[in-house]
């Protein structure tokens, strides 16, 4: 009788029984690699003839599970505007990579499990504010189940946001739809232009002013979770997974609410998690460099970081900035900019007073930081400007003297 061969180099083992003979391949550390059919064969020889051979044969499919390797959990969308006057969807978004098979996923809130509305695959993620008419957008929303919350005027607006605020909430008739393209309302009050003080001061003024847009709608009732999930398979083998949590956003409760997305696998003891806290950014923290700036430095206003709650480690989703200058455009021109950082290159004896606003806004809400910059005479540029006067002089001095003697020579020869 043949041994047996597999599809492997086969580590033999002997037996106590005599017309018995066994083969294995040993797999010490299974990778996904080994994952496949294996086979073994078996050649028997007849008594009758030494030369025929009786042929049989065996296979096996081995079968690798192989855990996540990687969970994140995302904002669609992200950034995105804070709107204060009418709701908007807001979708996390669970990113499972690395996995074999696709594993489950499932959401909480605060510790508790989700119960959630399955929905069926789209071609773009909930909640994105694509193109189409008001229409479309109002069926669609009406067909996934959303509330639709009623715009409530508050008592606390000023006199600035009251003129603003008063014709779209009259415009909209009290209703602001759902997942629908427009404005993102109106921001702040912003004030008027003031004189600039070019004579430079003797110390730094600080001066920081902080306020925060709350929202003028309320939500109708608890919303609806609608869930989707989506799979696909990578190019070693594994699946990738994304599951996608939507719903209508009330900042109000939401704000500093604990979301977590875990993950339930064979390979896996216990769910792996990963968990993020919804914040409005709150209390913006700028620095600006150098922190004496003077005329012809190039000077930067950064936002460093906000002030979170206790619940918080950090901004959630990731906010929009957006900086402007008080009664007048930035320095090269434009009436804003976006971005974390604004970069003021070779600042002029002008800029000194500006106040300059920047605006953190994500779908949770949004405030507003001013600073005042000031700008102090650059010593060097100021010397040698005098230099300049005095060399200017002295070359007049003895263009006069050259004319003079110029002018005696000739008188002489006349003479």
């Amino acid at each position: 009788m043949t041994p047996c061969t597999t599809s492997r180099t086969p580590t033999w083992r002997p037996t106590t029984d005599e017309r018995t003979l066994s083969t294995s391949q040993q797999l010490p550390e299974v990778q996904m690699e080994n994952d496949g059919m294996y086979e073994c064969h078996v050649g028997v020889y007849d008594r009758g003839s030494r030369d025929k051979v009786i042929l049989a044969s065996g296979s096996i499919d081995l079968v690798v599970i192989v855990p996540p390797k990687s969970i994140s959990v995302v904002a669609a969308n992200s950034p995105a505007p804070f709107s204060r006057y009418k709701a908007q969807n807001f979708t996390l978004v669970c990113i499972v990579t690395g996995a074999k098979p696709a594993p489950v996923v499932y959401f909480r809130r605060d510790g508790e499990l989700i119960d959630v509305v399955p929905t069926t695959q789209s071609s773009s993620p909930a909640g994105d504010q694509s193109k189409g008419s008001a229409k479309d957008k109002t069926r669609a929303a009406s067909q996934a189940g959303l509330r639709t919350p009623q715009v409530l005027p508050s008592r606390d607006l000023d006199d600035t946001k009251v003129q603003k605020s008063q014709p779209l909430v009259e415009q909209e008739g009290k209703l602001a739809r759902l997942d629908q393209d427009g404005p993102a309302g109106p921001g702040p009050g912003r004030g008027g232009g003031s004189e600039l003080n070019t004579e430079p001061t003797s110390e730094v003024i600080p001066e920081t002013v902080v306020s925060r847009e709350f929202p003028r709608w309320v939500q109708s009732s608890d919303p609806l979770y609608y869930f989707q999930h989506r799979q696909q398979a990578t190019g070693d083998g594994t699946m990738e997974v994304r599951a996608l949590l939507t719903w209508s956003l009330n900042p109000q409760l939401d704000n500093e609410a604990l979301f977590s997305c875990e993950v339930n696998h064979p390979a896996l003891s216990m769910p792996m998690q990963a968990e993020v806290t919804l914040a409005a950014p709150r209390g913006p923290r700028l620095t600006v460099t150098p922190s004496r700036a003077t005329v012809g430095d190039t000077v930067r206003i950064t936002v460093q970081g906000f002030q979170l709650g206790p619940s918080a480690s950090d901004v959630f989703p990731e906010p929009m900035y957006t900086w402007t200058r008080v009664g007048g455009h930035l320095l090269d021109g434009r009436e804003e900019h976006e971005g974390r950082e604004l970069i003021l290159d070779r600042v002029p004896a002008e800029l000194n007073g500006s106040m300059f606003r920047c605006t953190a806004q994500n779908p949770l809400g949004s405030t507003d930081t001013h600073t005042r910059l000031i700008v102090f005479e650059n010593p060097r540029q100021k010397k040698g400007k005098q230099y300049t006067a005095m060399d200017e002089a002295a070359s007049q001095r003895s263009l006069t003297l050259l004319y003079m003697l110029l002018l005696l020579r000739l008188t002489r020869e006349l003479t």
